[in-house]
């Protein structure tokens, strides 16, 4: 009997026991989204501009990229109960830090230690899972999983929308406490330690080309919308460090992160249509809530509102695409996923300032299948490649790689958007709002672009074996 068939067998309530995890991963992913629509309140309040609030997504996500690929050693290092509640807590304190500050750079410091407890827990979910559910059930607890990495940053600008409709925003950081408490609770009572506490020798130096590779290329990304050069320097550095740091963990003994799973196709298409899907979902939730506000004139808690069906319909896929991967695998699902996710782009891409709420509202829906559709069935596919040693090396190469293509969607996002803006006023337009527009149109074509790019890789995927 394997190792990992002992402790499915040993977790009687597997769920209850991922609980924890999955609300602290939700928390981690909602707030990549959710303070987007209250960036311009927070201008406001502490007289400061884009560039500088902006650091509040840029510097969450470095801290994230930093953390994610130390996920796999750290299981070595400590237990899997010590590891979750450090995380929750950890973000509970940044929390209260965001919400009580009284200066940006406090907020900022607050922000980015959540960063680091996103980063532990993230990989944590899917990797917990594989140990604890059974291979004929695993489908539908990574599609839980899934469920919380795509509606999370879904569902994310309609809830911080209606708080914002009636609160501040700093009610948005209390409401993460809240959410983490429970979590907390369900960590302490029903999760078990799930990874051998193994202490090998920590290899410093793979963690400082890790940090510094990862940190660069995350930094260089967001400097895209603000310096080219500076960017580009510190992403040819970061890709430098980067090759270096892989070819040193191939040849260790004990790698930090063992990046053999890389020569496994199935792993390697799973995890880039997982990559290419959390680029979609990024690129157009960053750019569908300026939208709608600035190209529409559609008011701030109204706008919450409008992508809550949206928000639904891709948690109700989620979990419908989970299940069904235990029964009819990758292939079909992500191809379909994809390009459904496409379909929905186009509509975007159709939209102007006279299109009815309606539309908007179905266009979003359909893209809200779409992703989803594709999200667990690809990263099943992949994860399900490996063997059990391997689940936690490739959960957090799925995550850590997934925050970098975040990072660059919404890069790409930015400057799109400023671009298409840019060129309607040089064209001697004049209306800010079709400006707007002409902006969003621009990034929406670049998540059409993903979308197919995806479609178009969702060939290499094959049919689940029987």
């Amino acid at each position: 009997m394997s190792k990992t068939q002992t402790m499915s067998e040993q977790v009687k309530h597997p769920y209850l026991a991922l609980m924890g995890v999955l609300i602290g991963g939700f928390v981690g992913m909602f707030s990549e989204t959710s303070l987007n629509i209250a960036l311009p309140s927070i201008m406001k309040a502490f007289s400061i501009e884009t560039g500088t609030v902006q650091w509040l997504v840029t510097g969450y996500m470095l801290v994230i990229a930093i953390v994610l690929p130390l996920s796999s050693l750290l299981t070595k290092h400590f237990s899997t109960r010590g590891l979750v509640r450090f995380g929750l807590i950890d973000f509970i304190i940044g929390s209260i830090i965001a919400a009580v500050a009284m200066n940006f750079p406090i907020l900022l410091v607050g922000r980015m230690i959540q960063g680091i407890a996103t980063g532990i827990i993230l990989p944590l979910m899917f990797s917990i899972a594989m140990r604890i559910f059974p291979p004929n059930k695993l489908g539908a607890a990574l599609g839980v999983a899934a469920l919380v990495i795509m509606f999370a940053p879904a569902i994310g600008p309609t809830l911080s929308g209606i708080i914002l409709g009636v609160l501040s925003w700093r009610f948005i950081f209390w409401s993460f406490i809240i959410f983490l408490v429970i979590g907390l609770a369900f960590m302490e009572k029903n999760l078990v330690n799930v990874f051998e506490v193994t202490k090998p020798k920590v290899d410093w130096l793979a963690i400082i080309l890790s940090t510094i590779s990862f940190g660069l290329i995350v930094f260089g990304i967001s400097f895209l919308t603000k310096s080219i050069p500076v960017a580009l320097i510190s992403l040819v550095i970061g890709l430098i460090f980067l090759v270096v740091y892989i070819r040193q963990q191939l040849h260790a003994k004990t790698p930090t992160l063992d990046f053999s799973v890389l020569s496994k196709p199935e792993f390697v298409t799973g995890s880039v249509l997982v990559m290419l899907n959390f680029g979609i979902t990024l690129s157009a939730m960053y750019i569908l809530p300026m939208y709608l506000q600035n190209g529409l004139g559609i008011a701030v808690a109204l706008t919450g509102m409008v992508m809550l069906p949206g928000g639904i319909v891709n948690a109700l896929v989620s979990f419908l695409a989970g299940r069904a991967y235990d029964s009819i695998g990758a292939k079909l699902m992500s191809r379909l996923g994809f390009l459904i996710s496409a379909i929905g782009a186009v509509m975007f891409l159709f939209s102007n300032e006279n299109s009815s709420l309606g539309y908007i509202i179905f266009a979003h829906i359909v893209l809200m299948i779409g992703v989803p559709l594709a999200m667990s069935p690809s990263q099943t596919y992949g994860l399900n490649s490996l063997d059990e040693y391997q689940s936690a090396d490739g959960s957090a190469i799925i995550n850590t790689f997934q925050q970098v293509i975040g990072a660059v969607a919404t890069g790409i996002a930015t400057i799109l958007l400023s671009t298409g803006q840019s060129n309607y006023l040089a064209n001697g337009g004049h209306s800010m709002s079709l400006a707007f527009t002409q902006g969003a149109h621009y990034g929406f074509a670049f998540t059409l672009v993903l979308a197919l790019l995806g479609f178009l890789l969702a060939f290499r995927v094959h049919a689940k074996k029987a």
